[in-house]
This record gives structure tokens, C-alpha cells and sequence, in this order.
């Protein structure tokens, strides 16, 4: 791949049309299963957790069911608490941590919560182990009215369901080396842009909304992962993935203006976790205790703050 012309599908300053997202389409394969590496494992959470299957995604509604879980004895007396994992599915921690989470910790916050997590919002992506959805969109980029993207709609609609407040949004997700050497490329490809190599971020960081930021909240999660793993270090301009730096280890986005899933809500507090699994210094399972780590350092926050 070079700089003017980084991916095998389609033509340079050329956006792709329906012929291009079906060649990429068609070069796209299964490669793990939801079935036995998700549904299985959510099975025996049945009768400690509600589960709610809050649709199928089209392509095949068999085969990817799509399941939420709920904290046993939901009050509205109690704040709302939303986590969601494998919005991108290729970024396994976030779909493996929210489970390990739901299986070790959810019960006991639930004395405190109420507590709704969405593992794997995108399975035939997690399958693929991809960032879009087959018709080459980002759900991660499409939580908006009349979204482009059915796993963003479900979720949305099942969110909605509730009608109550959100207190907390904790997205999970990674950062992998397959960003600049897949991803990124295909983006620019996509979209008949020019693709600039970026740099990868050596560890984890957090991204926090532009318009509501909650530093203190973005802090103490931090600290609550840096037991887990390496925080990740400001590149040579201040910067992770080219914004810059608002504390160690913390960017911010304009969450709700990019579409992204932690602005889906009007929460008070909500983060976006960014696990880097290619690092030598980790393990899976320290990715997957990372995650947890950096939900239940959000709990033990808001449990402070709000005086709970």
C-alpha cells in the first residue's frame, strides 16, 4: 500500500458506489462465532440477569440475535447505568470485558444500579472481526435519527425503551495495529480521500465528550486502569490518534455531532475506553481486566460523587 493509493478496492479521489462496497463485501469472511464465543457464554447468566433480545440484524436474523442484559429487581429509584462492548466488533476486550464484567461484578453494583449492557452491539463484525457493517458503515459513527446503521437503531430504540435518564454511558472498545493497517485505509478509500498514516497509541486512553467532559470522572477511571495496564503516552505534539491531550491518558470528542455511541444518551457522565491489545506488554486477559477495570472505576466514581 502506498499514500496515494493505500487500498486494493477502488479508484483513487473516488468515492466508492454500490460496485466497490459489494467487491469489498464479497472479500469479507467469517473468521470466529457469536454463537459459541458470546451467546454461549451468555447463557449461563440466565436467571441472575434479565435478557432481552432487543432484535436480529437483518443479514441474517438467526444467526445474529442481538442481546441485551438487565440487573434482576430494575427500581426507578436507582440511577441508570449504560455499558456497551463491540460496537466496532473487531475490538474483542470490549465485547469480552463487558461479559467478564456482567459474570464478576454486575450483582454487586446492582445494590447501587440499575444496570443495562449491550456486549457485542455489532456481531457480524465481531465475526468478520471488522470495524463496519457489510454495507461498508461505521456504527460507530451512526447514532443519529434514522441511522444508516440497524445496529445503531437497535440499540438506540432499545435505550429509548426504558424512558428513563442515563446516568453513566461506559463504551468499550480498542485501539489496534489493524487501524492504520486496514481501517484507516479503507476509510480513506471509501470516501475518495487521500489516506495519512497515523500512529497507533502504546497503551490505554480514554476519549471524553468535548461538551461535557467531566475530568475528575475521566481521572479516576484512568487510575483505576493503570493497575491493569500502561496508560497511554501523548505522542511527540501532545497528542493521542491526533487530538491533543486534556489530562494524561484522556482526549475528548464532540460525542453527539460525530455520532459516536457514548453520545447516544444525555448522560451525565460517559467515556469511550481504548484497550491497545497489540502491545508486548499485555495479555487477552489483562485486556478483558482493563475493561472491567475501567468500568467499575466509573462506578466507584459516580458512587462518591453523587453521594450514593
Amino acid at each position: 500500500m502506498n499514500n496515494t493509493h493505500p487500498y486494493p478496492i477502488g479508484t483513487p479521489d473516488t468515492p466508492w458506489t454500490a460496485q466497490e462496497k459489494s467487491a469489498w463485501r464479497a472479500q469479507v469472511t467469517l473468521k470466529r462465532s457469536y454463537q459459541d464465543d458470546v451467546l454461549t457464554k451468555l447463557k449461563p447468566l440466565n436467571g441472575r440477569f434479565e435478557q432481552v433480545q432487543y432484535g436480529a440484524l437483518s443479514y441474517d436474523k438467526q444467526r445474529y440475535p442481538l442481546y441485551a442484559l438487565k440487573t434482576l429487581n430494575w427500581d426507578s429509584r436507582k440511577p441508570t447505568i449504560l455499558v456497551t462492548g463491540g460496537v466496532h466488533g473487531y475490538e474483542t476486550s470490549g465485547v469480552h470485558g463487558a461479559i467478564q464484567f456482567i459474570d464478576q461484578q454486575a450483582e454487586r453494583y446492582s445494590q447501587w444500579f440499575n444496570l443495562l449492557i449491550a456486549p457485542c452491539v455489532s456481531p457480524w463484525g465481531y465475526e468478520t472481526i471488522n470495524r463496519w457493517n457489510p454495507n461498508a458503515v461505521d456504527p460507530n459513527r451512526s447514532f443519529y435519527a434514522d441511522s444508516p446503521a440497524e445496529e445503531s437503531a437497535a440499540l438506540m430504540k432499545l435505550v429509548e425503551t426504558l424512558q428513563t435518564d442515563i446516568l453513566a454511558h461506559i463504551d468499550l472498545h480498542e485501539t489496534t495495529d489493524t487501524d492504520e493497517l486496514e481501517f484507516r485505509p479503507a476509510l480513506a478509500a471509501r470516501d475518495g480521500v487521500a489516506y495519512i498514516p497515523g500512529t497507533v497509541p502504546d497503551g490505554f486512553y480514554l476519549v471524553g465528550d468535548t461538551d461535557n467532559p467531566q475530568p475528575d470522572f475521566q481521572k479516576a477511571i484512568i487510575d483505576a486502569v493503570r493497575s491493569v495496564t500502561h496508560i497511554a503516552p501523548p505522542d511527540s505534539d501532545g497528542k493521542i490518534i491526533g487530538e491533543p491531550i486534556t489530562q494524561e491518558g484522556v482526549i475528548n470528542y464532540p460525542t453527539k455531532k460525530l455520532g459516536l455511541c457514548s453520545g447516544l444518551t444525555n448522560c451525565v457522565y460517559g467515556t469511550t475506553t481504548e484497550v491497545y491489545p497489540d502491545s508486548p506488554k499485555v495479555t487477552e486477559q489483562e485486556c478483558n481486566d482493563a475493561q472491567v477495570a475501567a468500568i467499575t472505576g466509573a462506578l466507584d466514581y459516580i458512587l462518591r460523587a453523587e453521594g450514593l
